[in-house]
């Protein structure tokens, strides 16, 4: 497991079912994961986003304190807010993450998600770039408004 992986985990198990929100002190997190604050930043960015069901506020001085808050939201609230964030076009790889995010927060069964990633492909999109991620993105977005 990365640590970025084992940071991400770590923060996630702080949040119980009544708190609305965590603080953390980001120098105290680098320093139990022996590693420099920087990271504990990369984590917070990237798998603490509000497409992702969270918010965070960053309050700078005092080792950094962080307060992340885990927003409750409905399955077709959460996938409009993810169709609308998609722009005209999008990767394979793009699409992988998503996926992986939904399936981790319960949003789509295995089944919908291997449907996802066979339809999004790039071994069934067998068309020159630019025009294959645009048509991963109209592809992806319509499957999307189906599930809501």
């Amino acid at each position: 497991m990365r640590i970025s992986d084992m940071i991400e985990d770590f923060i996630k198990q702080l949040f119980t079912e009544d708190e609305e929100y965590i603080e953390i002190q980001r120098n105290d997190l680098a320093e139990q994961f022996n590693c420099v604050p920087s990271q504990i930043n990369y984590v917070i960015s990237t798998r603490f986003k509000p497409s992702q069901g969270y918010y965070v506020e960053s309050k700078r001085g005092g080792g950094g304190c962080i307060r992340i808050k885990k927003v409750n939201i409905t399955k077709s609230n959460y996938l409009m807010h993810i169709i609308t964030s998609i722009e005209d076009t999008i990767t394979n790889q793009e699409v992988d993450i998503f996926i992986s995010n939904f399936l981790s927060y319960g949003i789509i069964s295995e089944l919908e998600a291997k449907l996802l990633k066979v339809a999004t492909s790039d071994n069934i999109l067998a068309i020159s770039q630019p025009e294959r991620d645009k048509l991963r993105a109209r592809i992806f977005k319509n499957m999307l408004l189906n599930l809501v």
